[in-house]
C-alpha cells in the first residue's frame, strides 16, 4: 500500500469499558436507531482511496460502494481496532485498519479521494487539528463526509448539551462532547460546506445530528 507511516506500538487513546461496550451493543443500538440507512447514505458514490478516522468496530465497512478501491481505517483504542479488524476480514472486502489519532494521521498528503467521518469528530481531542489534517490528506477536490453528532439549535436543547458535557457524558462515551459547533469549525479548516441534513434518529436517540459533504477547495 506504501502510505500508511504509523508506530503499531502507540497507544495514545485507552478507553477500555467503552471499547467494550460498543464493540457489544453497538450493532444492535445502530439499528434501533436507523443508523445503518445513514451510514449508507453518507458513504453512497464514493469511489478510489478513502480514509476513515475513528473507524470503531467497523460499522461502516458493509456500506462502502464496490467503487471503492481501498479503505484505510484509522482506530486509535486497541480493543476497538481488533474488533475492526476482525469485520473487515468477515466482509472480505479491501479495507487496511491502522493505529494513529485524527489530529496527526500518519498517512501521506493528498493521498486520498475521499475521508470519512462518523461519529468522531465529537470525541477527538483536538477537532480543530484533526479537521486540519484531514484536509491535508485529501487530494484537491476531494470530498469530506461528514456524519456527526453537533451543537443542539433551542435554548433548551443547548443547555441540557452543555449539563451532559460537563458531567458523566465524556466520561461514559469515550470522551464524546455532545455540543460541538462541528460544521462551523469545517468551514474554519478550509473545506467548502455541501449540502448538509439533520435526520432524526429512531428509538428515543434524540442526539442532534447532520448528515454532509465538504470539498477540499
Amino acid at each position: 500500500m506504501g502510505t500508511v507511516t504509523g508506530r503499531p506500538g502507540r497507544e495514545p487513546v485507552r478507553h477500555p469499558l467503552f471499547a467494550r461496550w460498543y464493540a457489544r451493543c453497538a450493532p444492535g443500538l445502530d439499528r434501533r436507531a436507523g443508523m445503518p440507512r445513514y451510514r449508507e447514505e453518507s458513504l453512497a458514490g464514493l469511489s478510489g482511496r478513502v480514509l476513515e478516522i475513528g473507524a470503531g468496530s467497523g460499522l461502516n465497512f458493509r456500506h462502502y460502494p464496490r467503487e471503492v478501491s481501498e479503505v484505510v481505517a484509522v482506530e486509535p483504542e486497541r480493543r476497538l481496532r481488533g474488533a475492526a479488524i476482525r469485520e473487515g476480514l468477515r466482509l472480505g472486502i479491501p479495507v487496511d485498519v491502522v493505529p494513529g489519532v485524527a489530529e496527526a494521521l500518519p498517512v501521506k498528503s493528498e493521498a486520498f479521494d475521499a475521508a470519512v467521518a462518523t461519529l468522531v469528530l465529537c470525541s477527538v481531542r483536538d477537532q480543530r487539528r484533526a479537521l486540519l489534517e484531514l484536509h491535508r490528506v485529501l487530494r484537491p477536490g476531494g470530498q469530506l463526509r461528514l456524519l456527526e453528532h453537533v451543537r443542539a439549535r433551542g435554548r433548551a436543547g443547548v443547555a441540557a448539551q452543555w449539563a451532559l458535557d460537563h458531567t458523566v457524558w465524556p466520561l461514559l462515551f469515550g470522551g464524546c462532547r455532545t455540543a460541538r459547533d462541528t460544521l462551523a469549525q469545517v468551514a474554519a479548516a478550509g473545506f467548502e460546506v455541501g449540502e448538509v441534513r439533520r435526520p432524526r434518529l429512531r428509538g428515543g436517540a434524540s442526539m442532534p445530528v447532520v448528515l454532509a459533504t465538504a470539498y477540499r477547495r
